[in-house]
């Protein structure tokens, strides 16, 4: 048997393949938790919201694409922006893509103990514990995560929302969708809010070595997962709020169960739980991995602590940072309030795209000649208008969130900071 060889990723992913597989990274489990904090301040107009998120994500998704055009065998935030603008705001922003991981874990078991509360009388605090501990475990076991398990959990997920989709149909006409409790403004902060239901969409760009012909596959396929995801979003708020109206819905703790309650009755209200319950749990487990793994990564290579690239001698799993990131969820869950996690959890999302489509400007200044699969279209001179654009609205949707969430994301920031100035000099050393 000849030796095993280094080698490229076979090219074997068509354009179906990963479409599909985008869709399904970006339809987790933030609509089940997010849509009755979303609809509290929207009102009926929630479907607007998810409209305009869709718009932000669609620049910064441009982005994406050409910078893993350009490196497609690295395809992370850190390798964009360290040749960008340097390995101290890459390793800031690294430091920030862990806590997305880590706050969108407790954001998403908070919807968990919501669902879980319709069903059985648990409080809410002990449902999170409960399913972080739980999934903690898992991780320091081992995860082995098939493409049939991440197919079922998908079609579980999808399916739920067509559920609620059906349930509306008959209602549609029945309330004004343009009304808006806050105005304008309530609508892009609800906005900000559910920005992170879309989150997951930056992923697409990791099938770029194993997808045949990426530079034009990849960047098909996103702009259609999308879409997708959005056309979904935008009929279950219709639907949603056309059954019980947006008050209702920002009243309920397991909002799509009392969609399903008030349109067919306390057994559909069931059915609707126990499907919330497969898809947030599904959601924390793979948000818990990747923060687990980036961090181990770069504990590894020097930019965090050294304990944190400990591996377990027996399982091979990184149990440092898997307990570290289950104690970090943990500790967000306290907080106990699901629209201000997330948007601490969004806070993070803003800032690192927007340090991404500065990459892009910079990048085609910088380095013109370089090639590029992938280039987004419209410019002015050299300066491409999209990622000004993706700038633009992620800062505009940063300053939509209230203060104390940019106080503690400011803070998080710092601390970012703060490591990447001591591990900086380390590592010269």
């Amino acid at each position: 048997m000849a030796p095993l060889q280094p080698t490229g990723l076979a090219r074997k992913l068509g354009f179906w393949e990963v479409t599909l597989s985008g869709v399904g990274i970006i339809l987790g489990a933030g609509i089940y938790a997010l849509i009755g904090a979303a609809a509290g301040t929207a009102g009926n107009a929630v479907w607007l919201s998810f409209g305009i998120a869709a718009i932000v994500a669609f620049f910064t998704a441009l982005s994406y694409m050409e910078l893993s055009s350009m490196m497609p065998a690295v395809g992370a935030e850190y390798e964009y922006c360290a040749r960008a603008v340097g390995k101290r705001v890459a390793m800031v922003i690294g430091w920030l893509i862990i806590f997305s991981g880590i706050i969108g874990s407790a954001t998403v078991s908070l919807g968990f103990a919501g669902y879980l509360g319709s069903i059985l009388p648990v409080p809410d605090l002990l449902a999170a514990f409960i399913l972080i501990v739980a999934l903690t475990g898992v991780l320091l076991v081992g995860v082995r995560e098939s493409a049939l398990v991440a197919v079922v959990f998908t079609f579980i997920e999808v399916g739920g929302l067509l559920l609620v989709i059906a349930a509306g149909l008959p209602y549609l006409g029945s309330v004004d969708y343009l009304e808006m409790p806050f105005g304008m403004s309530g609508v892009i902060s609800a906005a900000a809010l559910v920005f992170f239901a879309y989150q997951g969409f930056e992923e697409m760009v990791k099938f770029s070595e194993e997808t045949r012909r990426p530079e034009r596959t990849i960047p098909l396929a996103l702009i259609v997962a999308l879409g997708v995801s959005t056309v979904l979003y935008m009929l279950v708020c219709l639907s949603a709020v056309s059954v019980t109206g947006w008050e209702a819905l920002a009243a309920s703790p397991a909002p799509f169960a009392t969609v399903a309650s008030a349109a067919w009755g306390a057994d559909a209200s069931l059915l609707l739980s126990v499907i919330a319950l497969f898809a947030t749990a599904n959601t924390v487990l793979m948000m818990m991995f990747a923060a687990s793994r980036i961090s181990f990564g770069m504990a590894r290579a020097g930019s965090l602590p050294s304990f944190l690239a400990f591996v377990h001698h027996t399982r091979k799993t990184p149990w440092a940072t898997s307990v570290l990131v289950g104690g970090g969820a943990l500790l967000f869950t306290l907080i106990g309030d699901i629209a201000f996690v997330a948007n601490v959890s969004n806070f993070t999302l803003f800032v690192t795209f927007v340090v991404v489509n500065l990459s892009v400007i910079v990048l085609r200044y910088r380095e013109p000649r370089t090639k590029r699969p992938f280039t987004i279209p419209g410019r002015v001179g050299r300066l491409p208008v999209i990622p000004v654009l993706g700038m633009a609205s992620c800062i505009l949707l940063l300053f939509q969130l209230e203060p104390a969430v940019l106080g503690i994301g400011v803070l998080l920031t710092g601390v970012g900071i703060v490591m990447a100035l001591v591990y900086g000099r380390k590592r010269r050393r």
